[in-house]
């Protein structure tokens, strides 16, 4: 299987499927002399784990990482980070009854053609067990941008199902983000968003929305034309994420009804620096960063796995009824924030480094 590894000089490579023994991730190209330790890269797992809330799945998974490489004397020293996750809930019996069934919009079918052969417990490496590792690499990412270039990235959701909220993401902090189980920092919209996701939780359906995501301090110039450029990067490496159907970067969609004499960002001096008097571009320009807040939203479908009695095909193409009794998200949005920011840190991180071997190429420091 192709396809698990991400990043070109901070690389990373996911192993570890939702109901085998653990979930890792190797980290090649991280620069040496980070100060990093297990408790820095808990928090952000924290984050995500399961059983955190009435909202998510109740399966217990402490999601405790172990480093057992690359980091010596609470330092990074170069090498490949070698990071561990052990499942300990997990129950593959839950799933015994599903082997031969392709359940709808999973992918069941679709790993069975490719590879001839599937792993059934809890979907295996199709699973959003699989993220736990992105964010777990992810926290790494997050501590570097920050400590050396004062790099922030915030993620929060901005739509559950038809709620909007109405988010200034200018102003938008982490206590506000972490200050309800949706990680919606609007207030007025909360009530309603987790009584929308309870309902369709207890009539054993589902719901999906969307992240919004603001990575603030990012200088001018990371990108590389043509078809590495930075929203292109940006918008793979968030459609990699489960569940993730849509990407948009500054107006986006909206854009399209803008005239472009309204849509165009007029560059101004301010402060001896040069930027933007408006940023429907998203801190984007041509694929290369402009200096400006760089903000996206990415859409997340309804969870597939769902406690209503569905249609569907068994493995001998033969129709049948399927209906899930294991544990699972009625929501995967509130989960799913960390691992937008972690994905965003890993996409921001590698053209920094790309961008300052450039750099040093040229002579300059």
């Amino acid at each position: 299987m192709a396809g698990n590894s991400f990043g070109k000089i901070f690389r990373i490579t996911t192993c570890g499927e939702s109901h085998g023994k653990a979930i890792g991730v190797i980290i090649d190209g991280c620069p040496s002399g980070l100060a990093i330790n297990e408790e820095d890269i808990q928090i952000e797992l924290d984050r995500r784990k399961p059983g955190q809330s009435i909202l998510t799945t109740p399966r217990q998974e402490s999601d405790l990482v172990h480093i057992l490489s690359g980091v010596f004397n609470g330092v990074t020293t170069g090498t490949p980070i070698l990071l561990i996750i052990y499942n300990k809930d997990a129950k593959s019996e839950d799933y015994a009854a599903l082997k031969d069934i392709f359940r709808p919009s999973h992918a069941d079918f679709t790993y069975l053609q490719k590879y001839g052969i599937r792993d059934y417990r809890g979907s295996g490496r199709a699973s959003a067990r699989e993220t736990a590792a992105r964010v777990a690499a992810g926290a790494i990412a997050k501590k570097f941008l920050h400590l050396n270039y004062g790099i922030e990235v915030l993620s929060f959701v901005d739509q559950v199902g038809s709620i909007k909220a109405n988010i200034d993401h200018n102003a938008v902090n982490l206590a506000a983000i972490e200050a309800n189980l949706v990680r919606c920092p609007d207030k007025a919209v909360v009530d309603e968003m987790v009584a929308l996701i309870a309902q369709l939780k207890a009539q054993g359906d589902s719901i999906g929305g969307v992240i919004k995501c603001v990575i603030r301090n990012v200088p001018a110039g990371l990108g590389e034309p043509v078809f590495d450029k930075l929203q292109a990067d940006l918008a793979k490496a968030m459609l990699s994420i489960n569940a993730a159907k849509g990407f948009e970067i500054g107006s986006g969609f909206a854009g399209v009804e803008i005239p472009g004499s309204i849509h165009n960002d007029p560059f101004v001096l301010h402060a001896e620096k040069v930027t933007k008097k408006t940023n429907n571009a998203g801190g984007v320009i041509g694929g290369i960063s402009d200096g400006d807040d760089i903000y996206f939203r990415v859409g997340f479908k309804s969870v597939s796995t769902i406690n209503k009695e569905q249609n569907t095909l068994d493995i001998n193409y033969k129709q049948v009824k399927v209906k899930a009794e294991g544990r699972h998200d009625p929501c995967v949005l509130p989960r799913a924030v960390p691992v937008v920011d972690a994905m965003a840190a890993l996409v921001i991180i590698d053209h920094l480094l790309r961008h300052h071997i450039y750099i040093n190429s040229k002579g300059a420091i």
